[in-house]
């Protein structure tokens, strides 16, 4: 079982590379390209985890 600050760190360490995956799609195929927005959405996602998280706990 992981703990919560373990398991935000994941997050966060998930977050980051996420993020570097969408700049590079993003500045490929452009910002409002499927792939570079599919990302965005799952970044989304991830952050509001990371928020929500920190009103639970």
């Amino acid at each position: 079982m992981t703990t919560p600050s373990t398991a935000i760190k994941k997050l966060h360490h998930d977050i980051d590379a996420l993020r570097k995956k969408m700049i590079s799609v993003g500045k490929r195929k452009g910002l409002s390209h499927p792939e570079t927005l599919m990302y965005s959405e799952e970044l989304d996602k991830l952050i509001y985890k990371v928020q929500r998280s920190k009103f639970i706990h």
